[in-house]
């Protein structure tokens, strides 16, 4: 199955002999292509992996340590790197467009490294803390899109930053088997050293398969301000739109597992359930994304990968009401979610990309990770915010005010190519 994803990635599959209006060969990935992107998605899916671990067992395993029956604190430590991520991911961004892109990155790694260093001789949930905070410091969301924007064409972008995506989802569902398995061997510390190795082994690809970063162009000014970035009418749309994908994603997080318990499924085989559902949704992605961006057809499949997120809360959210979940109808629900949030995922930072100055991608690029950064750290807060108060049901009708809102706002988003760099 994952062969067959790949195949799409790379343009060896079938698909790629339907005519479309672009030279084939155009759209298929040059083998430097290939490496950037498949390093890079391999560098972030390695930080995402680390980040997502401790997530199914902070809860639980925090109250072991000083400090851990205050809800509120625990809480704060295991949510202030999304925070913390969001402060930085700009910095980091006008860094990597000054300094370089794997400097930025070494920087991140290493910053992901201490953290987890400092989590895992933690004694106290302060002590978690600053180890979380540290791990969110190191923001090289921008850093890495911006690398691979510069290493690829456009007729292939999309391709490389759905590498980037699909590792959001494939390592949160692999999260959810390791971090309770790594939690059960060796408590949260574990979990850290596990996180620490990870940003190692990034920083190994960094400076041994990721291909030589073009030399920065110093004397070139980008002919957009900071303030620009924030004001551009169609990068105001992604980033909204990124803001609400993470939302929508991290507040059906909160209500789910509740959802899939009543089902009869326990919580650590909540995994096997996410897993499966993450990795057909990669086959489908490679099925649409691709070819239909190919032909010109992104902006339908854009919308309606919008609606099927927005139809899958409106159907999770009658389950909720009516407290009689189905695992079967679940487990079809969850496929169709990540159908849409991969395709959304994956296409989103290539348009960015696209639309952005290309002396001005790391800026750009840091504007549109602190806005997801922010998607997360408000659809945790604020998803457990309308649990508490109004139940899972008040959580996914949210979900779907806000992806209303974003369909609105999607309507009039330019899905152009920019020019050649």
């Amino acid at each position: 199955m994952c062969a067959v994803y790949f195949g799409f990635i790379t343009g060896t599959s079938n698909l790629s002999s339907l005519p479309t209006t672009d030279n084939v060969a155009d759209a298929r990935m040059t083998p430097d292509e290939k490496r950037s992107a498949f390093s890079l998605s391999s560098i972030y899916a390695l930080r995402m992996l680390g980040l997502f671990m401790v997530l199914p067992v902070f809860m639980i395993e925090a109250q072991h340590y000083e400090g851990g029956q205050d809800a509120s604190a625990v809480g704060f430590a295991m949510g202030i790197y999304g925070l913390v991520q969001a402060l930085l991911q700009i910095p980091f961004g006008l860094a990597a467009d000054r300094f370089g892109r794997k400097r930025v990155i070494y920087l991140g790694l290493g910053l992901l490294g201490l953290g987890s260093v400092i989590g895992a001789m933690a004694t106290s949930v302060n002590g978690l803390a600053l180890g979380r905070a540290l791990q969110g410091a190191g923001a090289i969301s921008a850093a890495v899109t911006a690398l691979l924007a510069d290493q690829t064409r456009d007729a292939v972008r999309t391709k490389g930053m759905a590498l980037v995506g699909g590792s959001i989802g494939l390592m949160f569902a692999l999260s959810l088997l390791l971090g309770p398995l790594l939690s059960g061997w060796g408590g949260m510390s574990a979990i850290f050293a596990v996180t620490l190795l990870l940003a190692i082994g990034g920083m190994a690809i960094v400076r041994w398969w990721t291909p030589t970063e073009m030399p920065l162009k110093k004397n070139v000014k980008s002919p957009h301000s900071l303030w620009g970035l924030l004001v551009h009418p169609d990068l105001i749309r992604l980033n909204f739109g990124v803001f609400a994908l993470y939302a929508v994603q991290l507040a059906s997080w909160v209500a789910i597992p509740a959802l899939l318990v009543q089902a009869g499924v326990v919580s650590t085989d909540h995994g096997y359930v996410y897993l499966p559902a993450v990795l057909l949704s990669f086959v489908v992605m490679g099925m649409t994304l691709f070819p239909m961006e190919r032909r010109g057809l992104l902006r339908p499949l854009f919308l309606g990968c919008i609606a099927l997120v927005l139809a899958v809360q409106l159907a999770w959210a009658w389950m909720a009401w009516h407290s009689a979940p189905s695992l079967g109808l679940l487990a079809f629900l969850l496929f169709a979610f990540f159908c849409g949030f991969n395709v959304l995922e994956a296409s989103q930072p290539s348009l960015a990309s696209r639309l952005a100055p290309a002396g001005s991608r790391g800026a750009a690029l840091g504007v549109y990770n602190t806005l997801q950064s922010l998607g997360i750290f408000a659809g945790g807060a604020i998803g457990g915010w309308l649990v508490k108060r109004n139940g899972a049901h008040g959580v996914f009708l949210a979900s779907v005010l806000l992806m209303l809102i974003w369909l609105a706002v999607a309507w009039h988003t330019r899905y152009v190519r920019s020019a050649p760099d």
